[in-house]
């Protein structure tokens, strides 16, 4: 027989609201983070990534690296991860990042652990929900700093009734700088060939202006999503619980902003075939909103072409990544209309990659 007069408990953690964060507070993020060598095979089928960095030992060692490196966007995703139950699990949308930094590789072995500092609060007018800000890092097993960024998110309020705090926006760099970009020391490009890539194009060849439609689809699947967002350990509820989304304004499920960035990065490398590592994420959208049986292309435009000091063998492309859902590239002749971003652009991603000169020259 059933106790209608149980306790109710509170050792249940629900999750901050806007209202719950102060700024320049630091959180410690909990759920350190092993990567393994069958993390890194389920990210390629999910993705289809095909970078030969991170599934061929031999071409990296080729490059100088003992071994295989985990690939860059898994390890964003998995440290992006560890701060969703302390930032995001309350969200309306994650709004946008900046200043992404990728400062060390990761390497199968790695534990990551991740905190935030809280840099920027803004209450809606609505006094429904706000915007915090946060610049996160995670850290390796040896308190190394391997991923920095920054990004933002609209958060529900819980009570209403609490007065807003004072606005702070912080100000976002526009861009990663070539001087700030960290070169991963042991990469070397002077015994570089493409038979591993198929590339036929190097740094040289890329010209600012530049629009590169890449020719293929994905279609992402309710199983994809939620697999590959359980993944990476992020819990936001508007990812998994369809219950709660029919009744939200979407009726249903958002497909995690992640998901789309590692799609549109898989779709790319037909065109960047010689994209060897990110270096940075500038800046980032998420445009529109992204659902289960949606199929996503990509264009990228070239938006600047920079030497790195000392170094002949390697270069860096400022891209801009474009994601698209359910029509062409060619059908996008404008990226944005008087009314926002064109309905069906689903990612505007400014990035920075590192890419091998022709010739060492």
């Amino acid at each position: 027989m059933s106790n209608t007069n149980q306790i109710a408990s509170n050792k249940i953690n629900t999750g901050r609201f806007f209202e719950n964060f102060t700024m320049n507070e630091v959180i410690q993020h909990a759920t350190p983070r092993t990567i393994t060598a069958g993390d890194a095979s389920l990210y390629i089928a999910l993705t289809g990534a095909r970078n030969p960095l991170h599934c061929s030992e031999p071409f990296a060692h080729s490059l100088g690296y003992a071994s295989m490196p985990i690939d860059d966007l898994l390890v964003f995703h998995i440290a992006f991860g560890k701060t969703v139950p302390d930032i995001s699990v309350n969200a309306v949308a994650n709004l946008g990042y900046a200043d992404v930094r990728f400062l060390q590789p990761v390497f199968v072995g790695d534990t990551l652990t991740t905190s935030s500092t809280v840099i920027g609060l803004k209450q809606n007018s609505n006094g429904k929900n706000g915007v915090v800000y946060v610049h996160s890092t995670a850290v390796n097993q040896n308190q190394q700093a391997v991923l920095s960024w920054i990004r933002w998110v609209m958060v529900h309020k819980e009570d209403l009734n609490i007065p807003a705090p004072e606005t702070v926006i912080p100000e976002l760099p526009a861009y990663v700088t070539a001087s700030n970009l960290c070169i991963p020391q042991q990469l070397s490009a002077q015994c570089f060939e493409n038979q591993a890539t198929a590339g036929k194009n190097y740094w040289e060849d890329y010209q600012s202006g530049e629009r590169i439609n890449h020719p293929a689809g994905i279609t992402i699947n309710n199983s994809d999503h939620s697999l590959a967002t359980r993944l990476y350990q992020n819990n936001a509820r508007l990812h998994f619980d369809n219950h709660l989304m029919q009744s939200s304004p979407f009726g249903k499920r958002l497909i995690y902003g992640g998901i789309v960035i590692s799609a549109c990065r898989t779709l790319s490398y037909e065109g960047l075939e010689n994209a060897l590592a990110i270096l940075a994420i500038n800046g980032g959208t998420h445009a529109n909103p992204c659902f289960a049986g949606d199929t996503i292309y990509t264009f990228s435009e070239v938006l600047d072409r920079w030497k790195l000091n000392n170094r002949k063998d390697i270069g860096a492309l400022r891209l801009r990544m474009l994601g698209i859902k359910n029509i062409t590239p060619a059908e996008i002749t404008e990226i944005k209309t008087a009314d926002g971003y064109h309905p069906n652009i689903v990612l505007d991603l400014d990035y920075t990659v590192l890419m091998p000169r022709k010739g060492n020259e």
